[in-house]
């Protein structure tokens, strides 16, 4: 396989680019300044393109590359990747589900727990030395709040059995009601949000989601409602995000992802009640490599024409 050319998209994983490099002929995009010249000088020797959640295949990627049989996605999300293109052009795709549910469910408890205990106020607090002028401010309790959970995935699931450990009531919207399930289900996210004071997004980022969080969300939470978004930035409307936590008609924030990474609104960086990370809801040592051999194993078995591990086209 070492003469099957293969495109990674942007640097993602040290460990992937060199197996990628040992297995394949490997070709970095980001090693030519020009995207018009590495498409004339390469475009009929790339057979699969890596990418991730920086950058995926769009359409004048997939019009640029002919030969191209595979796009292996180095994430579970696929919105960076032209789904209907691929499909006309009979062009497989996978992607790197499972492996990263637990970690990215975690992470969602774990911004929950901060935003509500302002542990990282907290901690700047003591390093300041402000503790020596008097005690920090009470906070609020996690335990027994109500949690409601846009998307009810793998992800959401996992959040939603973490919570439950908190004993949290669950609630949660998605396109359609969930069987085998005893969360209460809400047909609009507003209801969701009227009837929760945490709201976590974990759904897929689709044309129909973007922005599911805006400003008659937001104000349906209300001034003690938390927000956490573990899913996409684009989910949340961030210019109004920015106002309603301003403006103080919205509690409180825990942010892994965002609109236009890897910028962030400053107006957020002076606000304690909101927690900023990222983009790390998988950044862990063990699930990136799981990650990355899924990309690895998706790749080899299209090649030696073996069903794929994680088809998603």
């Amino acid at each position: 396989m070492e003469s099957i050319g293969v495109l990674l998209t942007c640097p993602m994983n040290t460990y992937l680019e060199q197996e990628l490099d040992k297995r394949f002929k490997l070709f970095r995009f980001w090693d030519y300044p020009s995207s018009t010249d590495f498409f004339k000088e390469h475009s009929n020797s790339i057979r699969a393109v890596v990418g991730n959640t920086t950058m995926g295949a769009d359409a004048e990627m997939i019009e640029a590359l002919p030969k191209m049989e595979i796009v292996s996605s180095f994430s579970v999300g696929l919105d960076k990747i032209d789904l209907a293109r691929c499909k006309e052009k009979k062009i497989r795709v996978t992607n790197t589900p499972d492996v990263l549910t637990e970690d990215v469910a975690d992470l969602a408890i774990g911004l929950i727990l901060a935003t509500l205990r302002r542990i990282c106020a907290s901690d700047r607090y003591v390093r300041s030395g402000s503790w020596k002028g008097g005690d920090f401010k009470l906070t609020t309790k996690f335990t027994g709040k109500s949690v409601g959970i846009i998307g009810l995935g793998r992800i959401g699931l996992a959040v939603a059995k973490r919570a439950e450990a908190f004993d949290c009531p669950i609630s949660y919207y998605s396109r359609t009601e969930r069987r085998g399930t005893n969360y209460k289900y809400y047909p609009s996210v507003v209801e969701l949000a009227s009837n929760c004071q945490i709201l976590v997004v974990a759904c897929a980022l689709t044309p129909e989601t973007r922005h599911i969080v805006n400003r008659e969300v937001m104000d349906a939470l209300g001034p003690k409602g938390v927000v956490i978004n573990i899913g996409r930035g684009p989910h949340v409307d961030e210019t109004e995000l920015v106002s309603a936590l301003v403006e103080g008609r919205l509690g409180g924030a825990g942010i892994d992802v965002f609109e236009n990474e890897p910028n962030v609104p400053e107006e957020l960086f002076a606000l304690d009640n909101v927690v900023l990370l990222p983009h790390v809801g998988s950044g862990t040592v063990e699930t990136r490599k799981a990650m990355a051999d899924l990309v690895l194993g998706n790749l080899e078995a299209h090649f030696l024409n073996k069903p794929l591990l994680t088809p998603v086209v």
